[in-house]
């Protein structure tokens, strides 16, 4: 967390928390959504600008609940959730990178949902993979060390109780997949999707 904002929320300790103005997509983009963007259900408007965009990562942190937030100076800024509190991208050097530009150096545990959405959970960190880079990840993907083509992962999905175990292969670690329907994330996580303030 930046010191300017220790600083202003020990300054201003009781502001309100927001509640709705901010998200993160499927695709790892932060979104702002001004009144119409709420009112109409909108993902809102991407936000571009790098100076806010290394605030917002550096001050992205989650409260007992388990509702993600971004620490604006005083006030929180809880996020709506498209999928997951992370998103991760593949990068040719450093592996799967977080949105907030860290890497993932060791992976504890992944998994598949039905939807052929890739899940990573690194200690707290738990990321859906961005779908654009799909092609990369099931190329790194083995049944009994074989390489799964289109085919047999489609089967491997299609079979929960199959006993045949997918291993996806990153950096020097062989990790075996689970399976994980996408609507059950949030609670397998312990991550709330749409923050509302506590009762």
């Amino acid at each position: 967390m930046d010191d300017i904002v220790r600083k202003a929320m020990a300054k201003w300790p009781e502001v309100p928390h927001c509640y709705g103005w901010l998200a993160l997509d499927a695709r790892g983009h932060w979104r702002l959504r001004d009144e119409a963007a709420q009112q109409h259900k909108l993902p809102g408007d991407r936000v571009a600008h790098v100076a806010l965009l290394g605030f917002i990562n550096r001050n992205y942190l989650h409260d007992a609940e388990g509702r993600w937030y971004f620490q604006n100076g005083p006030q929180r800024v809880y996020v709506n959730l498209e999928a997951t509190p992370y998103i991760a991208r593949t990068d040719p050097q450093q592996g799967f990178v977080l949105q907030t530009g860290t890497a993932l150096e060791h992976i504890q545990a992944a998994w598949l949902t039905a939807q052929g959405q890739l899940i990573l959970q690194s200690g707290e960190q738990v990321a859906q993979v961005d779908d654009r880079d799909t092609a990369h990840w099931l190329g790194q993907l083995q049944i009994n060390g074989v390489s799964v083509d289109d085919d047999a992962l489609l089967d491997w999905l299609a079979q929960p109780a199959q006993p045949a175990t997918l291993i996806l292969i990153y950096r020097d670690q062989k990790i075996v997949l689970g399976r994980l329907d996408a609507a059950a994330l949030p609670a397998h996580f312990g991550f709330v999707q749409y923050p509302q303030p506590s009762v």
